[in-house]
This record gives structure tokens, C-alpha cells and sequence, in this order.
């Protein structure tokens, strides 16, 4: 106990102890920076409700006439991380993969509109239970350059089940074919929580007209 209080002592006193003291802060912000919060649940019970993929502020919700993630006009939730932010991705609802696609590209700062279209990126196509086609897209930001997806083709999850993460501040888009009896419960500005809120609510296809 003495040996590691004068030990203890010569650290802090002497000429390192502000080394000591930054690894302790870089230890810290990157322990938060990959945190991963347990015992997550949807905010509803009805699985055509699409969770976040995301914890973040929704920066944009737009609608395209063609989507190849949905091969059709799309709905695109699009969803700001910042580097306080958890950064795991989760999957909207119980589905599976049938394709990856990464597009090398830039590397803007991900709270501009113009990064969504240039900076690298991933789009994960999954097919639901329901039969739709979705997309998850990953995107980098001026600080985060590695996106990470360790899944394949053909691999299923369940609702709010991990799938990915991007390291530091990012972009992640949720994509769903747009309908008429589709509702948007979110709007630009609010902030969401990674497989908890409900930002679409997506009937299946049979209860179209």
C-alpha cells in the first residue's frame, strides 16, 4: 500500500503527471464514444412500427421518385450523429439481408446536406417479413472514416438487433417505400434513440388499396 501511494505520488508531483492525466481523458471519451447501452426496446409492440437505426437528430425526411433500395419511390429518414453520440446501428425491424452495396467518396463534414450524396457510404438492402424492401445506409463524416458492418448476405436480425457502427461524428439514412398508408411519427429536428423510436410506421403491402 505505501509502495503504490509514493509510487502514486512521484506520477502526479513530477514532470508526467499531465501525460498520465490526458491518457485518463482520451481513455474516458473513447470508453463513451463506444458505449454500447443494454436492454433496449422497441417504444411499441407492433412490428410494422421501423426503429431507429441510429441514436442522433434527425437532420432531413425527404421523398425520391427511385430509390435502389426500395427499386420505387422512396421515404428517406435521415438521421445526424454528432461525437457524443452512441454510434452502434441497429436494424428498423426483424428482416434480411440481400445486399450490400459501398460507395467510395468523400469525406465532408456529415451536418452538410451535400455529404449525403458525396462521402463514402453503405447501403445494407433488407427484405422484410412483410415481403418490403428497406434500406440502411451508412454514411462517413469529415471525422468518421470507418464504417463498420461485419454482416453478410442472407444473415436475419430482429427488430433493434446491433448490425454496425460508424466511428465518430456520421450519417445513417433510414429507406422505406413510400405509400399512402404510410406515417412518418417524426420530423426534422427531433432527436431519436437507436433502436427505441418509432420513425415510421409501414403497413404491410396487402392492406394497400
Amino acid at each position: 500500500m505505501a509502495t503504490a501511494a509514493a509510487c502514486a505520488m512521484i506520477i502526479l508531483t513530477g514532470p508526467i503527471w499531465w501525460v498520465v492525466i490526458l491518457v485518463g481523458i482520451f481513455w474516458f471519451a473513447a470508453a463513451a464514444f463506444f458505449r454500447d447501452p443494454l436492454f433496449r426496446k422497441p417504444a411499441t409492440n407492433d412490428s410494422t412500427d421501423l426503429v431507429s437505426p441510429a441514436d442522433g437528430v434527425v437532420s432531413a425526411v425527404l421523398t425520391v421518385d427511385h430509390h435502389p433500395a426500395t427499386n420505387g419511390p422512396a421515404t428517406i429518414v435521415r438521421i445526424f450523429l454528432s461525437v457524443l453520440d452512441v454510434h452502434i446501428n441497429r436494424m428498423p425491424c426483424a428482416a434480411t439481408v440481400v445486399s450490400m452495396t459501398h460507395t467510395p467518396g468523400r469525406y465532408l463534414d456529415a451536418r452538410s446536406a451535400e455529404s449525403a450524396q458525396v462521402n463514402e457510404s453503405n447501403l445494407i438492402v433488407v427484405k422484410t417479413r412483410d415481403g418490403d424492401l428497406l434500406g440502411v445506409r451508412q454514411i462517413s463524416g469529415a471525422i468518421a472514416r470507418r464504417i463498420v458492418c461485419p454482416i453478410s448476405i442472407g444473415d436475419s436480425f430482429d427488430r433493434g438487433q446491433r448490425f454496425g457502427m460508424i466511428k465518430f461524428g456520421s450519417t445513417t439514412e433510414l429507406i422505406v417505400p413510400t405509400r399512402s398508408t404510410m406515417t412518418v411519427r417524426i420530423a426534422k429536428g427531433d432527436r431519436v434513440v437507436g433502436g427505441v423510436t418509432i420513425l415510421v410506421a409501414l403497413p404491410p403491402q396487402s392492406t394497400n388499396p
